[in-house]
């Protein structure tokens, strides 16, 4: 990996003004992986201006020309994925597995944008007056997209390449802990493809100057749309500030998500579930499983066989396949991680599993004599600690799952699909997912939640109609008679 990785602002690798930078660390090792440019708010706002004069042109492409380009970038990366997993594993601490699904994913997630390249559809309306009444959806024109670090490829990607697919052109701010995977490999990779000068542009920077440079690609009267995907106390700011300023904006968020375990449930299938849901990726994702509901006739049975299941999860250097539990990202999050189990058992609930931590290493834990007021129940954890809630029927188990702000995902185990369909429509969430955990996406889906987890929807139809506007056009064929005061007489 090079010592220094510079800004890309419209086709061009350039340091940031003042040519500060900032140190990437290895959450595995905790040592500095590489350093990165260090944006300010000038250089923000001359990739916004680099994006909007690029962006006519980009528009006025064919649509098969950019659907094209859109499936060449999926093909570099592809070609390329190797140097992504490496940078996803040592400044992301993926697992190897984990970073090997997310180079597989994001290339799809090119080809389904490509695809919606030619789904950009309009429609004619009647006239009360025979006009040809069009209505006709067109992109907003800069787009700034804010992603995190937990899937930065993945989450950078879905950012942006639907909105770049009808129109939109990009400026790309990734995360600074993952600035590498989520953004500046991306621009190697778009350049790569051959997508022209200033279509997508990627400013990086450090947490100290995030304020700055966030708030430039909101308030930016260039930029007419915002995507963003990451904590809610910031997403919920960004909204703010865009819908004040009359900006489209989709901000995907955290989550609290519940996996329901009903008594006729198949046990391994609901363990499997579970184990996946609460712990992939070290439980460093917005739609984890965060909390287990099972109905009390099989919640010795359960418990035991995913205390089981989970004891074989092994942690230790990412690289390693064997070692599928990786390092939380940073010292701040492993924090928090450890503040909701140490709340918990100080107000009584008991440690089934795990519950320690080496480094930033944390063991896959579970709970159980879980309450209502611990923080475990409440807040985000965004790690790997599944808390188990024992219920006596379904209604006890939909009014627990839905006793939260957060509205992301769930998942629900039943043998009967009719049943599982109706606890599904009785859940406040923006997505729910039958005999399966909380924790899945499709490139081609409405991703996205309610609540506390964000507003609007990314990917597919849902991502067209987020990233562009909608316009009625009409043409007037003689059908229209003006009242008589508003005529004009030829002879005055």
């Amino acid at each position: 990996m090079p010592d220094k990785r510079e800004l890309y602002i419209n086709g061009q690798w350039t340091p940031a003004r003042d040519r500060k930078t900032f140190p990437v660390l290895n959450p595995a090792t905790g040592e500095v992986w590489t350093q990165v440019a260090d944006a300010t708010r000038q250089d923000a706002a001359a990739a916004i201006a680099a994006a909007a004069a690029a962006q006519p042109a980009w528009a006025a492409l064919p649509h098969t020309e950019r659907a094209r380009l859109l499936g060449r970038i999926a093909d570099v990366l592809t070609a390329r994925a190797k140097e992504f997993q490496q940078a996803l594993v040592d400044e992301g601490g993926s697992w190897i597995g984990k970073a090997m699904f997310e180079t597989g994913y994001s290339a799809g997630v090119y080809r389904a944008a490509a695809a919606a390249a030619y789904q950009v559809n309009g429609e004619i309306i009647p006239s009360e007056y025979g006009k040809l009444s069009l209505v006709v959806r067109e992109p907003l024109g800069v787009v700034s997209v804010i992603s995190p670090w937990n899937f930065p490829l993945i989450l950078s990607s879905r950012g942006f390449a639907v909105a770049l697919a009808v129109g939109n052109t990009i400026v790309l701010k990734p995360s600074e802990e993952t600035p590498v995977a989520g953004g500046l490999l991306l621009a190697e990779i778009l350049e790569d493809a051959g997508l022209p000068k200033g279509v997508v542009n990627v400013v990086t920077c450090s947490r100290e100057r995030v304020g700055e440079v966030g708030d430039e690609l909101i308030s930016n009267p260039t930029v007419r749309g915002v995507s963003f995907t990451g904590s809610t106390a910031v997403g919920a700011q960004v909204a703010a500030k865009a819908g004040g300023l009359l900006k489209k904006c989709c901000v995907e968020l955290g989550g609290k998500d519940a996996l329901i375990v009903l008594e006729d449930a198949d046990i391994e299938q609901a363990v499997n579930a579970a184990t996946f849901g609460a712990f992939m990726h070290q439980g460093q994702i917005c739609m984890s499983v965060e909390r287990v509901i099972v109905h009390r006739a099989i919640a010795e049975e359960f418990t035991a066989k995913f205390v089981a299941n989970t004891r074989k999860l092994k942690v230790g250097n990412p690289r390693e396949l064997g070692n599928c539990i990786g390092p939380i990202i940073n010292q701040r999050q492993l924090d928090k991680i450890r503040d909701q189990v140490d709340d918990a058992v100080a107000k009584g609930a008991k440690v089934l599993c795990g519950g320690k931590h080496q480094g930033l290493f944390f063991e896959p834990t579970i709970l159980t004599n879980i309450t209502r007021d611990m923080k475990v129940m409440r807040e985000e954890t965004f790690g790997p600690i599944a808390p188990v809630i024992t219920v006596g029927s379904e209604a006890e188990a939909v009014a627990l799952a839905n006793d939260t702000e957060y509205g992301l995902s769930a998942g629900i185990i039943t043998k009967s699909e009719e049943r599982g369909l109706a606890v599904a429509r009785q859940l406040k969430t923006g997505m729910a997912h039958i005999n399966d955990a909380s924790v899945l996406d499709e490139p081609h889906a409405p991703f996205g939640g309610v609540g506390w987890s964000g507003l609007g929807r990314h990917g597919g139809r849902a991502g067209i109609e987020q990233f562009t506007e909608m316009r009625w056009i009409t043409i007037e064929r003689g059908g229209r008679h003006y009242p008589p005061p508003f005529l004009m007489n030829p002879k005055h």
